[in-house]
Order: structure tokens, then C-alpha cells, then sequence
């Protein structure tokens, strides 16, 4: 069940009770707008991002990594994000791709909604200030934060779409590998568990190579009942470690074919992005056949009901059967392969 503003606002007293009416403005302005208005100058943007991190204090106790104050929208603790050793850069990234995202949030009604909403709170007692006082500012706008605030909060933070919360662990891990070497990814999974939407907003904060194990389809000559009958046996893994794996450790560029399931036969060429990150995308990525290549292994999950309904959504009604009768069942036999044989995945998100 999604949350109501109210709900955020009643755990944002909760963390931080010195807030202000001006500081219950910011934040219902966050919710609504996310980063948009925050990002007209991208060099200034960085340029004052990388300026607050440096001078950031940190310690040695744990803090929250970020907080959600909306359902699309979330606060990135810098001093968190300092704390556990990850680059800047991605976090920048993080957010000038929110700002992309502008239509997803609630905008100017949400705004005014929760500006109505917050009199009820007041009136119940949750905030430490009078009607008056929240009926002076609420007409401001958006607003910096109160010095009360930030003398007792001490607020350090960037505003980003909740979306990247599910990235978060996957560059905690990245972060602690060393950032000299290249890193290849596997993000394995289960179909319809966004494997490949998780790899593309990735791929951007990271600046990856991509490769999608759906380019690897097994041809018609090599579909024999004895290959199906083996767990993964459906993909084109002997080409995948003829044509990917030995390029990875380079962090050049390079090519390979992919298989075009409308020919049924290879079709054009894909280039990869050179870079100090690759990432290997699709069920069976983490096929035994392929040993042990990545610096990271994900697995990517969904529950069955959430599953067949997304399927249904994306593909179609005429296509769900298929998935049901067959490509699930080859998947579920994979992943029980899997873990009969030991393999264990380094994140489950």
C-alpha cells in the first residue's frame, strides 16, 4: 500500500523534530517537484556538489543512506554516501538523471494537496509550532532550510528519484572494489524482475558497457531436446565466451553479432562502450558454462503474481502462455540448477 504525505511527514518529525514550518516546505516541494528546479547549470551544479562533499565531516557511526519523503522521490545522504567510499560522480549522475524525470512527479497538485494536509497535522499536535506560524510561511514557496534546522540537523543531501534506490547496494559493492581495475557485472534474474531497466539507469551512472544475453539466443541448428533438457542449455553461451568474455578485462571497445530472432540467424553488429565497467545483462548471465567472470554477481527478482501481471502488461495477453508453458519454466530450472550447484549471487535486489 502506497504511503500518503502525511505518513512521510509524521517519519520526517520523527527523524528530524527540529523541524520548521519553512523546513515542511522544502520538503513538500521536494515530494512534488523531485530535482527538476534544482539543475539549470550542470558545471556550477557539480561543481557545487563536489565543493559540499569535500568539506563534508564524516565518522565512523552509521547513518541512513537516504530517506524516501515521497513515493517518487528520496533524499541521497551525503555525508552517508561519503562515510561508505562512493564516488561523487555517480551520485551527480543520480541526479541530473532525476531531473529527466520531471513528469513522474506529482508537481503543483501535490504540492497545494499536501499543503492542506500538513493544517491537520498541526492541529493533531505533530509539529512543535502554532497555525500561525505555518500559515505565514506556507505561502512562500520553496524556501531554504530554518537555521534551526540546520544547526540540529545538519542537512546534507541531494534530492534524486526513488527509482535508484534499488541501485544503491550494487554501487555499495562497486564502490568498495578497487576503482583502478575493470569490473564486469552480471545481472542475472528472473523475467519481467526489470533486469534491463535496472542495467540501463545503471549503465548510466557507472558510464558501462553494456551486453545483453537476449543477443545471444540459441540458433535453430543447436535447439536439440538433449540441449533444452540441460538448465541454461537455451542460450548461446559458447558464444558469449568466444565474444564477450575475453574482451572484458580490456576496457576497450569492442563488437560482437546479435542474434535476430526475426531472421532466426545473426544479424548486425552491437558495439559496447569502452569502459571500467562492463555490465552482462539477462537470464543466464551467471550460466556455469561461463565460470567465474564478473567482479559482481546480482540477481534480479520479482514475485510470481507481480511477474505474470507485468508480462501481461509488457507483452501482451497472447504472449503470457508462452511465458507460463515454457520460457518460465526454463528460467525457474536455471535458477534451481543454480542453486543445487552452490552459485550464489553476491546482491538478491
Amino acid at each position: 500500500m502506497e504511503k500518503t504525505c502525511k505518513n512521510y511527514l509524521h517519519e520526517q518529525v520523527a527523524l528530524h523534530p527540529s523541524m520548521q514550518p519553512q523546513d515542511v516546505v522544502k520538503f513538500l516541494f521536494q515530494a512534488a517537484f523531485g530535482a527538476e528546479h534544482l539543475l539549470t547549470d550542470k558545471d556550477f551544479a557539480f561543481a557545487w556538489l563536489k565543493k559540499e562533499f569535500e568539506d563534508i565531516e564524516v565518522t565512523n557511526v552509521s547513518g541512513k543512506l537516504y530517506e524516501q519523503i515521497h513515493d517518487k522521490v528520496c533524499r541521497i545522504n551525503l555525508r552517508e554516501w561519503k562515510r561508505r567510499k562512493m564516488p561523487i560522480e555517480w551520485l551527480f549522475r543520480i541526479f541530473v538523471e532525476s531531473a529527466s524525470y520531471a513528469n513522474m512527479y506529482g508537481g503543483q497538485r501535490l504540492f497545494e494537496q499536501s499543503l492542506q494536509e500538513v493544517e491537520a497535522l498541526i492541529q493533531g499536535g505533530v509539529f512543535g509550532f502554532s497555525m500561525k506560524e505555518w500559515q505565514e510561511t506556507s505561502k512562500q514557496g520553496p524556501v531554504h532550510h530554518s537555521e534551526v534546522y540546520r544547526q540540529q540537523e545538519k542537512p546534507a543531501y541531494r534530492v534524486v528519484c526513488s527509482r535508484y534506490i534499488r541501485l544503491l547496494p550494487i554501487l555499495e559493492e562497486l564502490a568498495r572494489l578497487s576503482q583502478g581495475e575493470v569490473h564486469t557485472i552480471a545481472i542475472d534474474g528472473r523475467c519481467a524482475s526489470g533486469k534491463t531497466t535496472m542495467t540501463e539507469m545503471l549503465a548510466k551512472v557507472l558510464e558501462a558497457g553494456v551486453i545483453h544475453m537476449d543477443d545471444f539466443f540459441l540458433p535453430m541448428e543447436l535447439r536439440t531436446k538433449e540441449r533444452f533438457a540441460t538448465p541454461g542449455g537455451n542460450v548461446h553461451y559458447e558464444r558469449v565466451a568466444e565474444e564477450v568474455l575475453p574482451r572484458l578485462k580490456t576496457g576497450e571497445t569492442f563488437s560482437y553479432r546479435r542474434f535476430d530472432c526475426s531472421k532466426m540467424a545473426l544479424g548486425e553488429d552491437v558495439a559496447v562502450k569502452g569502459s571500467q565497467y562492463y555490465i552482462i545483462e539477462g537470464a543466464y548471465s551467471c550460466h556455469p558454462a561461463l565460470g567465474d567472470y564478473t567482479s559482481l554477481k546480482v540477481f534480479s527478482d520479482v514475485e510470481k503474481t507481480e511477474q505474470l501481471e507485468r508480462i501481461r502488461r509488457r507483452d501482451g495477453e497472447e504472449h503470457l502462455e508462452a511465458f507460463e508453458k515454457k520460457w518460465i519454466p526454463l528460467e525457474e530450472a536455471y535458477i534451481a540448477d543454480l542453486s543445487s550447484h552452490g552459485k550464489e549471487f553476491d546482491l538478491i535486489v
